[in-house]
């Protein structure tokens, strides 16, 4: 469950108000690139809708918010919840969902909260209000003394501010509600919510050029290809063993490396994040191109498909 979500890096949190409308919704969301929603209980037509998109959308990870009561917990599972979120720690939903054995995040704000979510054997808690209890400086502050415990941050998260609390390893996601706000789903806008959807993700993940790489026969054609690039542009002259630099945008491969042209490498601020959205989206990658670091982080790997004649790998973002 937690994989998946940190593999998604939003939570869209919907407040609907017409069961009419949840299908539609989801499949919106699906196509913008987000397999997922936290769906209140604010509503009377939330349990409804979430049994809805479970039947009609069965790969979408759908779950129930602003779950307050043992019952309402129950009434979210039988529909087809695969979570619970509750806005704080009440500690006898909590045991009561643990004994159901249905995954909850509760809602903490301080540390106390958290040492009782600790006690019941949590190892993620919802961050909330985060904004308001002190945005990611607070987060970063109260994950010191607690290792092993992540965080799901939600209230007050938009477009503007999601990569900073991402950007710590501790937030596993961050709810949101920007992309699915109440009168678009009012009106049955489901166009917009798409493209809000899509350009949440593509804000999260940061696509951008890293660089172009050229493959040319031998290290002497290399060396001529970036030292014209040098000169005529100022780049820096930086030679490696299997490629040469021109600045940071060139790389001139001493020996044909992948790729009829050469190779384009495109940043992306999370590459396992990238990976998994690319992968839903029907993109094939080159597993045996993956390269690691010393942590055992993924930092680079190569789709399978060449684009014009250019083999296309992503790398992580420094």
């Amino acid at each position: 469950m937690l994989e998946k979500i940190k593999m998604l890096g939003i939570v869209p949190v919907v407040k609907i108000d017409d069961a009419e409308k949840a299908v539609p919704l989801a499949e919106a969301l699906c196509r913008g690139g987000l397999m997922c929603a936290e769906i209140t209980f604010r509503t009377k037509a939330a349990e409804e809708a979430i049994r809805r998109i479970s039947a009609a959308v069965p790969d979408m990870l759908v779950g129930a918010g602003t779950v307050l009561t043992p019952e309402q917990a129950d009434k979210a599972k039988a529909a087809g919840a695969k979570f619970v979120v509750s806005p704080g720690f009440n500690p006898r939903v909590v045991k009561h969902c643990i004994d159901n054995n249905t995954a909850i995040f509760p809602g903490c704000s301080n540390p106390s909260d958290i040492e009782q979510a600790l006690e019941l054997g949590l190892n993620c808690v919802k961050f909330f209000p985060a904004e308001q209890a002190g945005g990611i400086a607070a987060v970063k502050a109260m994950a010191a003394p607690y290792g092993n415990l992540v965080f799901l941050p939600t209230g007050g998260i938009n477009a503007k501010n999601l990569n900073d609390y991402l950007s710590f390893e501790r937030v596993i996601a961050c709810g949101g509600s920007w992309m699915v706000d109440a009168a678009l789903i009012d009106a049955g806008d489901f166009a917009a919510i798409e493209e809000l959807t899509r350009t949440a993700v593509h804000t999260m993940l940061g696509f951008e050029l890293a660089h172009v790489g050229i493959n040319e026969p031998d290290e002497a054609q290399a060396e001529k290809t970036a030292k014209s690039f040098s000169d005529i542009f100022g780049f820096a002259y930086k030679p490696g063993s299997s490629s040469i630099f021109a600045g940071s945008y060139v790389e001139v491969m001493k020996t044909p490396y992948l790729g009829v042209r050469g190779h384009i490498a495109i940043r992306t601020n999370y590459i396992e994040r990238a990976v998994s959205f690319l992968k839903a989206s029907g993109v094939k990658f080159n597993d045996g191109s993956a390269k690691y670091n010393d942590k055992g982080k993924l930092i680079a790997v190569y789709m399978q498909d060449e684009i014009g004649g250019f083999a296309v790998h992503l790398v992580q973002k420094q």
